[in-house]
């Protein structure tokens, strides 16, 4: 998936390229309306994240542009503006999603899997396995007919395991996906969460396979 990020912070821009790399986005940098707009007008991305502060044309108008020109490519406004106003006048200029500055890199990690998610007939928001789901769209999360009550942070670790219900997970590579870290901090951060989600699905829902990392629990019977 190609996606183009219009940031005109370098540093803002250079996470953001790195930490959506780091889960296999093909990403383009750019940090003008002018260079978004003529990116836009070449090979379409499949997603767009606009920031709105940019220094030459305001982001809601590369947007407007956008939009006029009948292309429906998915975008998510990324900015400081986040009053109530800003919010409806960004999606009601055509963005598909709005987050406001500062964000948690897992959120936006989010976002943009639920807008590249297929729009086809009855598309999944539910990821299951075993007596464990969770909804992905009322942030839901279950054990049989019993409702788990989870932070933002054990959530997006428990979908981690969900769409990866067969596999070892690496410590490395859930500090990737679940906090967007390429790096291993040095900390004990994965096995603390892993902690936490036991104590709320049961001690035997994610196994230890020891010197690789956790998985799911095959399902009994």
């Amino acid at each position: 998936m190609r996606l183009l990020v219009v940031e005109d912070e370098d540093r803002i821009a250079s996470f953001l390229e790195k930490g959506l790399g780091a889960h296999g986005y093909v990403v383009t940098r750019v940090a003008s309306g002018e260079d978004a707009l003529a990116a836009l007008a070449g090979d379409r991305p499949d997603l767009v994240i606009l920031d709105l502060g940019l220094p030459d044309i305001d982001g809601l108008e590369v947007l407007r542009a956008l939009r006029s020109n009948g292309r429906d490519v998915p975008v998510i406004v990324l900015t400081a503006r986040g009053t109530v106003d800003d919010r409806v006048q960004g999606l009601d200029v055509g963005a598909d999603d709005y987050l406001s500055k500062p964000f948690a890199f897992e959120e936006l990690l989010a976002r943009v899997r639920a807008q590249l998610r297929p729009r086809g007939d009855g598309p999944t928001t539910e990821l299951h396995f075993g007596d464990v789901s969770v909804d992905l769209l009322t942030r839901d999360a279950r054990r049989g007919d019993r409702q788990i009550m989870l932070t933002s942070r054990e959530f997006s670790l428990l979908e981690e395991f969900l769409r990866h219900p067969r596999q070892v997970l690496t410590r490395q590579q859930l500090l990737s996906s679940v906090w967007g870290l390429g790096f291993d901090p040095g900390s004990n951060l994965v096995d603390v969460y892993v902690g936490y989600l036991r104590r709320k699905l049961g001690e035997a829902a994610i196994e230890t396979v020891r010197g690789v990392g956790y998985r799911l629990a095959a399902p009994e019977g």
